[in-house]
């Protein structure tokens, strides 16, 4: 537990060094080589103490008896799952596959129960819940550009405040980051509320309840429905589909030009404002007037004064971003040829749908550019729209509008069942392929209404011949971090499954100058098919490489450790040429100390030795100035200062410092590490000539120094060595390098380790004053039982009982435990038996090669 906090009782659980908000739930992650606990489940549940203060207590269960027993003879267990579920074909390639999202929608109209005038404005706003961000997107009408967006909590308090951006859109894009498990609950009951407020003229507001409904999975057409009359309070919002089949449409009054088309009555009530009809058979014109958006759906009372909302019917509005990327793993014949292809559209009210495409690395001449549907059979492609009139060959690009889709292709495009194909000389029905579909919106500042850098194999050195492709939207703000989203596609099935339950793939940014590796930086790893993030602390040089087009972005997988995919980088920026004022005054602002009575008020303050410190704040304790204590919402975590290892002849050891440092008489340069996979730290920046500042302790350190970074939460990283580079004033932090090893069972002394040994046993005799201090003790300890040394067993995890696919085994007093080594397995149909430690494939002989898995520590 924390040492201490301040401003009352600790209101949450720690479990292993991390700190979880009452109610939270998780599965632990007991590290290597035990990894997540999927079948454990852990809540931080509320508890009185003996003042009547809240507490937070940890209890954990196995849920494994919880599943529900599957229909099928044939279940299989997926990675990454507890319970074995039915197979539906390979779930991790159907071609429609999207994140575990969950839908809501609010409809916001003025304040009728004020003594203010009620607005006539009227907004229509849809959310999407992915883990713990609510990203939204907001239309609005008969209302000025609102200032901000407020969501309150069921007790009307606010939960979060957006400030909307300056612009003259009628659209509002943003993300609520982190939302509270308690918030996430009230969003998931309905008890959350959005309200819009103006800024500029009459104050207006407008709010509305955030609900589910069922209709938000197939919408592919809306409408949103306003009052003429002034000050009304009225609004409303319509989700329309059409069948898959026949020309119905779901959920009412259809006009044409004040010409009524379609009418239909329905018993609508203050108490229930929700209605579902569909309007079936719907002919030719019917169908090309909602293609154009110049339908008008409108809803009236049945009265001697009706009164009535409307609005036009157009396709489906989001800040979500419709693109595709086109590999050849994803071909109708797959294959690996390290080309791709990248595109991107907008649809417009009328209908119009704009397009770009650029394409790369193909191995033949381009003979045709196609948006298709789904074919019925392989050899049989459905083409809806022949784009190879506006190709380009000499740049590799196309671009235009298609200004003739139907309503049914409106609706298949906004239900990702669209396809583009692009047919080469060699490969006559299609060398690229890929499925068109909405990238939800991030909140980043990338800029994604510019074509995106295509990344290939082929521009990996040397080329690799891969099935993947994939593309990036990268930019730079003014503060000079590196926003960047990235999307891949057509990893082989076989590399794919190997992967899925560990890491799908490392993003990384570099320059392209291969001789020189020292500014390649790791971006992140990556599960699934996509990859975004802000970059902060970014070399100068860099900065420059991204300037002047010669870095470039590249995806690394198992299977290609040193590059499946890469594409070269263009951002012009003018960071290399700020001043270090402007810099410092960008960057430090929040390192102001702040009023002490501010600190008592805020929530997430910690008080430790009589001083309140602010949330994400470091400090060294006064008990021991060789520890670094970092305050995270209400909990102290204090760590001892690791110290790096010096490779010189002679140290001193400075009263005021806790590690020696190098003896300026024998000062040896270190050799630059590998950095075939850099890490990416918290932002550095030089203050002084005289030293370098790190943020991620927030001190000053002398030039040519080096250290181990603190990186809060998380405390000293001893897996990373900074050096303070002394003529610039610069901070490099790079990933230790780990000595290739000879044997075949390596094994990490201690967890805290960032290197794996030999086992004594395949390592040079000791030497004898070694083999006298070993023998002292040669019996180990685990759990609550004693080991003799060589000892072998399957450790016992509390609510999981005897791992049998984890050997532990006693080396001279220390315990070493091991993950059995599974095979890669190349096979479409995989499954993993019962009691069984490794998948296999299913109703065949197995196809294998093993490898070596190394994890990141």
């Amino acid at each position: 537990s924390p040492p201490g906090c301040g401003g009352g009782p600790l209101r949450g659980c720690s479990f292993g060094g991390r700190f979880y908000s009452l109610e939270d739930t998780w599965h632990p992650d007991l590290g290597e080589p035990f990894g997540v606990m999927h079948c454990v489940k852990c809540y931080c549940e509320t508890q009185r103490g003996r003042k009547g203060k809240v507490l937070g207590k940890v209890s954990c269960k196995n849920v494994k008896r919880d599943c529900p027993e599957p229909s099928c003879d044939a279940p299989v267990l997926l990675p990454g799952q507890c319970c074995k579920t039915c197979p539906k074909g390979n779930p991790y390639y159907s071609e429609d596959i999207s994140p575990g999202e969950s839908h809501f929608v609010a409809v916001l109209t003025g304040v009728t129960d004020s003594w203010l005038p009620s607005s006539s404005g009227v907004a229509r706003a849809r959310f999407s819940l992915t883990r713990t961000s609510l990203t939204f997107s907001i239309t609005y009408q008969r209302i000025g550009r609102p200032s901000r967006v407020v969501f309150l909590d069921s007790d009307g308090n606010t939960a979060f405040e957006y400030k909307t951006p300056k612009g003259d859109s009628d659209m509002i894009c943003g993300v609520w980051k982190n939302l509270p498990q308690s918030h996430v609950r009230q969003l998931q009951a309905e008890q959350l509320r959005v309200t819009m407020t103006t800024a500029t003229g009459r104050r207006e507001v407008i709010e509305g309840k955030i609900i589910k409904h069922r209709a938000l999975f197939a919408e592919t057409f809306s409408s949103t429905l306003t009052s003429e009359e002034e000050h009304s309070g009225m609004g409303g919002i319509a989700m329309l589909t059409l069948s898959d089949t026949e020309n119905n449409l779901h959920f009412v009054r259809l006009q044409y030009r004040q010409h009524v088309l379609r009418e239909i009555h329905a018993n609508v009530t203050v108490y229930d404002t929700d209605f579902a009809e569909v309007l079936t058979d719907l002919n030719s014109r019917e169908l090309f007037w909602l293609s154009r958006g110049q339908l008008v759906i409108t809803v009236e009372t049945e009265v001697q004064d009706p009164r009535h909302i409307s609005g036009f019917i157009t396709g489906r509005k989001s800040c979500d971003t419709i693109q595709s990327v086109m590999s050849s793993g994803d071909a109708l014949t797959p294959g690996t040829t390290g080309g791709v292809g990248s595109a991107f559209f907008h649809l417009h009210d009328n209908g119009t749908l704009d397009y770009q495409v650029q394409l790369v690395g193909v191995s033949s001449e381009v003979m045709g550019l196609t948006i298709e549907l789904k074919p019925r059979r392989r050899s049989k492609r459905s083409v809806l729209y022949d784009l190879t009139p506006e190709f380009d060959r000499p740049s590799g690009r196309a671009a235009g509008s298609w200004s003739r889709l139907e309503a049914r292709h409106i609706h298949m495009l906004l239900q990702n069942e669209l396809f583009i194909n692009v047919a080469t000389a060699h490969s006559q029905e299609g060398e690229l392929r890929g499925q068109i579909r909405g990238l939800l919106y991030s909140g980043l500042e990338a800029p994604r209404h510019e074509i995106p850098v295509p990344l290939a194999g082929q521009f990996v050195a040397p080329p690799v011949l891969t099935s993947a492709g994939g593309h990036a939207w990268v930019s730079v703000d003014e503060r000079c971090h590196l926003h960047y989203e990235i999307v891949v596609a057509g990893l082989s099935k076989a590399d794919d499954l190997t992967v899925n339950a560990h890491l799908h793939g490392l993003a990384e940014i570099g320059e392209l100058d291969e001789r020189s590796t020292n500014h390649k930086r790791l971006l992140t790893g990556f599960y699934g098919s996509q990859a975004q993030g802000v970059l902060k602390d970014i070399s100068v040089e860099l900065l420059r490489h991204l300037d002047r087009g010669t870095a470039f972005i590249q995806v690394s997988t198992k299977v290609n450790t040193r590059g499946e995919i890469r594409g070269r980088v263009h951002v012009p920026n003018n960071c290399e040429f700020r001043t270090k004022g402007e810099v410092e005054l960008a960057e430090f602002d929040d390192l102001f100390v702040r009023d002490p009575e501010e600190l008592k008020k805020d929530p997430h303050t910690c008080f430790f030795e009589t001083q309140h410190h602010a949330h994400g704040s470091l400090w060294t304790p006064n008990y021991n100035h060789c520890f670094t204590c970092s305050c995270q919402k209400r909990t102290v975590i204090c760590d001892p200062v690791i110290c790096p290892v010096l490779t010189c002849s002679r140290t001193i050891q400075p009263d005021d410092k806790c590690c020696p440092i190098v003896s300026s008489i024998s000062l040896i340069p270190l050799p630059p590490p590998s950095l075939s996979l850099s890490l990416s730290l918290s932002l550095s920046l030089s203050l002084s000539l005289s030293g370098c500042y790190f943020e991620g302790d927030q001190k000053m350190h002398a030039p040519g120094s080096t250290w181990h970074p603190f990186v809060p939460p998380f405390g000293y990283i001893k897996c990373a060595l900074c050096t303070c580079k002394g003529a610039t004033g610069e901070v490099h932090c790079e990933k230790v390098t780990c000595p290739a090893l000879t044997c075949s069972r390596p094994v990490r002394r201690s967890p805290s380790d960032c290197c794996k040994e030999c086992p004594e046993e395949d390592n040079p005799p000791l030497e004898h004053a070694d083999m006298m201090q070993a023998d002292g003790t040669s019996h180990c300890k685990f759990g609550k039982n004693f080991y003799q040394n060589s000892d072998n067993w399957h450790p016992r995890v509390p609510l999981m009982g005897e791992m049998k696919c984890i050997t532990c085994w006693c080396d001279h007093g220390v315990t070493k435990c091991q993950r059995k080594q599974c095979p890669v397995l190349t096979c479409s149909n995989i499954t993993r038996r019962e009691g069984m430690c490794c998948p296999e494939c299913q109703g065949k002989t197995n196809t294998h090669t093993y490898t070596h898995t190394h994890h990141a520590p």
